[in-house]
């Protein structure tokens, strides 16, 4: 295929999906990734696309959001095996709050099979998807109906959180940068999930590499207040969202990797078939108690030392 008949298909993609993962537009046009970066280089220097970490987005800036049929589309299997690390969080008899969003729907699925749990959730897609788990009660916010991301928004919704208390809040965002913290696009979502936060004792945010990096308009969880980040493994050539993640560890975020390819679980924990974990070391530790198998401390030698930190990231972007 010549760099036209590529270029144009993958424009035909983007219009199409609102936004497309590099590694999907490479299998489609059947073509390495780096020729495909190269490509989407040429036609945002065009102005017919955005570059973002991982991925091509429709042209529009901080003020754009896709919509949830674009976003179910991008970086799915990241998506998935965040999900699968998140579920692994939470245990039997807890109340969590769960945001809006793809990568949330991902985690309700798997906490239908958590027994006596109780989720809050201004998310219909949330609530769908364990309407049907026996030993799980969902709790819904008020609110008026956003559309585009099928989630309840307005004062009703935030004024529905107040007083309300459980362990954990698990959300997502359209960016997460170490300066920022995690940013959406709107301005109604980012107040209510604001409110959501304040609702728990500890903040676990879900984000796959393409966030990582990216910042948008309207700020939802400040660095500081996030315990936990929940996030796949980097490209090895996105120096970029491995940098994002030392500079959120080096902040006293605790950091997750859940990879998509072959791989085994450390000595004593149980992960899911398929998904494998590997911890960024953290300068301290934050955010309370930590689940016992779920996350590990520094390996020996891998302590609060910034040199040994770096070694440390400087190999997940080998890897």
């Amino acid at each position: 295929m010549f760099a036209a008949e590529r270029r144009q298909l993958i424009l035909e993609m983007v219009r199409a999906n609102g936004a497309v993962s590099l590694r999907e537009l490479a299998r489609v046009v059947q073509t390495s990734e780096v020729t495909v970066r190269r490509d989407v280089r040429a036609l945002e220097a065009e102005g017919l696309l955005d570059r973002r970490h991982g991925g091509a987005v429709l042209p529009g800036g901080f003020t754009r959001e896709s919509g949830f049929p674009q976003k179910s589309h991008l970086a799915t299997a990241e998506k998935t095996a965040i999900a699968d690390v998140a579920a692994s969080l939470v245990e039997e008899g807890e109340a969590i709050v769960v945001g809006a969003g793809t990568t949330t729907q991902e985690l309700a699925r798997r906490l239908a099979r958590v027994p006596g749990l109780t989720v809050v959730t201004n998310s219909l897609l949330v609530a769908q998807a364990l309407a049907h788990a026996n030993r799980v009660e969902v709790v819904m916010t008020g609110g008026t109906l956003r559309g585009s991301n099928y989630a309840l928004v307005g004062s009703g919704a935030e004024q529905s959180l107040q007083g309300l208390r459980v362990s954990r809040a698990f959300l997502s965002g359209s960016g997460l940068t170490a300066e920022r913290g995690l940013s959406t696009s709107n301005m109604l979502s980012a107040s209510v999930d604001r409110a959501l936060v304040q609702a728990a004792a500890e903040v676990v945010v879900l984000a796959d590499h393409t966030k990582l990096g990216t910042d948008t308009m309207f700020q939802t969880v400040p660095t500081d207040v996030i315990t936990r980040l929940v996030t796949d493994e980097p490209p090895a050539h996105d120096e970029r969202a491995a940098s994002e993640l030392q500079a959120l560890a080096d902040q006293g975020v605790q950091i997750a990797v859940a990879g998509t390819g072959q791989g085994g679980a450390p000595a004593g924990e149980q992960l899911p078939p398929g998904v494998r974990r590997r911890d960024v070391p953290l300068p301290v530790q934050r955010g309370g108690r930590i689940p016992t198998g779920q996350y590990r401390g520094p390996a020996p030698g891998m302590g609060a030392d910034p040199m040994e930190r770096t070694a440390r990231v400087a190999d997940l972007r080998r890897r």
